[in-house]
């Protein structure tokens, strides 16, 4: 209720926004990529080539003192979404999501993984657990790790061998966790590409034996971000549509069984698979996209992006420029001018992340969600 009520003035802010009218204010969703450093060799995502073209960069990456002004001109974001790169790679990850607690008091914090640096992995969630345990008990961590397929077939789409068994035995790990934190939410999540797209009905199969306490999955896209735009890695609408249907159905004949938070997740995963054909097949924004006003991206360098699909074509600007002062770039003219090209409806795509905060925005697929979890 806390957060319904933090919510709905926003809404009507962001409206506002979306039309000129109104100054954009904080956003509800802050997506934090903290780094690039990555061991996978994804056919979906060439990220990992930025340090192997340019390993001078790394050094270019926020340093915690950074971090923690920029965290502390924003204030609260209730959702935290971190990226990367491999997360848990950076050295001083778990003092990072400290800042982000301390600073932007988030409810929920939703963490992927590639799940290869096991051992890390499960070292820094415990500490992750711990201080959230001592600090900040009612926060929702999430920790997702990413898998494309079944055996040798996942490590041919990541491009490592000997993945998909890491995957299993950390997912395990983290499973085991639970009586630690009753906060941590263990997940799967599958990519969608070319390669999978018509085997996913045998991977979701797989995946529901596991009994994951949600299975997210999207679209492989091509992103500025991943420096994969020249990659033909998406599949067409109607590919999609067949992997969507399998989804769509399960969700629906387990709808009645689910807790009331789940309901209202699947809910809204059913809209977004909705939608998200809608924009394959049209090439188009089909609701209004309120990307650089609802949700904001965060590279590791200190851009700050509308979302990642523009990313570095249409930077809102770099945090360094601006003092480290979130709101003074987030407001600048050239973060007008992003969120014009975007409200012209110069782009569209499916992005999950942003989608849902769409849905929330508009109010006839709203409705479809409400109609959906309340029938």
């Amino acid at each position: 209720m806390g957060y319904l009520k933090e919510l709905l003035p926003k809404m009507a802010q962001y409206r506002l926004t979306k039309t000129g009218l109104s100054q954009p204010g904080k956003p509800i969703n802050l997506t934090f990529s903290v780094t690039n450093v990555c061991q996978s060799r994804c056919r979906t995502c060439n990220i990992w080539e930025i340090y192997q073209n340019e390993p001078e960069k790394r050094s270019e990456e926020l340093t915690l003192e950074e971090i923690e002004k920029i965290f502390k001109s924003m204030g609260h974001i209730y959702i935290f979404n971190v990226s990367g790169g491999e997360p848990f790679l950076r050295p001083d990850f778990v003092e990072v999501i400290e800042l982000a607690c301390r600073y932007l008091k988030p409810g929920i914090i939703h963490i992927p993984t590639n799940a290869i640096a096991e051992k890390q992995i499960i070292s820094k969630t415990k500490k992750i657990i711990h201080l959230l345990r001592e600090k900040y008990p009612s926060t929702r961590l999430t920790i997702k790790p990413s898998l494309d397929h079944i055996d040798e077939r996942h490590d041919d789409i990541r491009g490592v061998p000997g993945n998909f068994d890491k995957v299993m035995s950390l997912f395990e790990c983290l499973k085991s966790l639970k009586s630690e934190f009753s906060n941590l939410h263990v997940e799967l999540g599958t990519v969608i590409s070319r390669w999978n797209v018509n085997d996913i009905e045998e991977i979701a199969s797989f995946i529901t034996k596991l009994d994951p306490e949600s299975y997210r999955n999207e679209i492989a896209e091509q992103r500025s971000e991943m420096l994969n735009t020249d990659n033909q890695i998406t599949p067409n609408a109607e590919e999609y549509k067949q992997a969507i249907d399998f989804f769509v159905s399960q969700i629906r004949s387990n709808m009645k069984n689910k807790i009331f938070f789940h309901k209202i997740t699947n809910a809204f995963r059913l809209e977004y698979y909705n939608l998200a054909i809608k924009i394959l097949n049209e090439s188009k924004q089909v609701i209004p996209c309120y990307a650089g006003i609802s949700n904001a991206h965060m590279t590791p360098y200190g851009d700050i992006w509308a979302c990642c699909t523009l990313g570095y074509e249409k930077s809102m600007g770099n945090l360094r420029d601006y003092n480290y002062d979130f709101l003074w770039l987030w407001n600048s003219e050239q973060a007008k001018e992003v969120r014009k090209y975007i409200h012209d409806k110069n782009c569209f795509c499916p992005m999950a992340n942003q989608m849902y905060s769409n849905i929330l925005l508009h109010p006839t697929s709203l409705a479809r969600v409400l109609y959906k979890i309340f029938t």
